[in-house]
């Protein structure tokens, strides 16, 4: 039997009546209508808002927003480019301190990170944590050596 949409009708037994609250004690849900007695959610209208939780911080608050997550310790790096490291002397070493006793680091605020603008021409062995791929690209066509330190 083949059935078209303006024939359409619930399964028999599938579709419960409303229950017509507060008609009497022979209609089952006469005087306080299956709320109980008294309180919040035996009063008419909406008891708590969605995500009310009984005055505890919410879930949605309890959350962090936005996108992502923070991270809890993140790694800050002392960053410097390659450019700048065209004034040491053929075959010198170059990490951190040797940076800072130049004056080209003012602070060294964490590990050496070298980044890859500029050019260089100058063969050198650089000690650092990270090196970014264009930076060990330069420092390695110049003969130089890149040492992750640490």
């Amino acid at each position: 039997m083949t059935h078209q949409l303006n024939t359409l009708k619930p399964q028999t037994g599938s579709r419960r009546s409303k229950t017509r609250k507060g008609r009497g004690i022979a209609a089952g849900q006469g005087a306080s209508c299956g709320f109980g007695m008294r309180g919040q959610k035996s009063r008419s209208g909406r008891s708590t808002r969605p995500g009310f939780e009984g005055g505890q911080m919410p879930l949605y608050r309890r959350v962090p927003k936005l996108k992502h997550f923070p991270l809890v310790n993140p790694t800050t790096y002392s960053v410097i480019n390659v450019g700048r490291l065209a004034d040491f002397k053929p075959g010198s070493e170059v990490n951190l301190e040797t940076l800072a006793a130049e004056g080209l680091l003012t602070a060294a605020k964490g590990p050496l990170k070298i980044l890859g603008a500029g050019d260089l021409n100058v063969k050198l062995t650089v000690q650092a944590a990270a090196f970014s791929a264009s930076a060990r690209a330069k420092i390695e066509a110049a003969g130089g050596s890149c040492d992750i330190v640490g």
